[in-house]
């Protein structure tokens, strides 16, 4: 598991066509097409069906981490290590 995740973007150069065919599982899934073997196995390896809402329960988990060390949610996108975090807050 170079990577340790299955979340393989259709924009990543080394892995493109991993990427458009993970992007074809998730259309199939969708459409109920998927057939449950398929399903059961990428499920096995912890797929990820959502990427959006992988990303979004990513970043929550990093604000939660935020709030536990510093005691509020109030990420700042002036700090350099938390600009990303902070730009997330505020979209929010």
């Amino acid at each position: 598991a170079k990577n340790g995740h299955c979340d393989v973007s259709t924009h990543d150069v080394q892995n493109k066509s991993l990427g458009q065919w993970v992007k074809q599982q998730r259309v199939l899934y969708k459409r109920n097409v998927l057939s449950s073997d398929r399903k059961q196995q990428l499920n096995s390896i912890g797929f990820i069906w959502d990427s959006v809402e992988y990303a979004w329960n990513k970043t929550f988990n990093q604000l939660c981490a935020f709030k536990s060390q510093n005691g509020h949610c109030h990420v700042s996108t002036k700090d350099e290590r938390n600009k990303s975090l902070g730009e997330w807050v505020r979209r929010q």
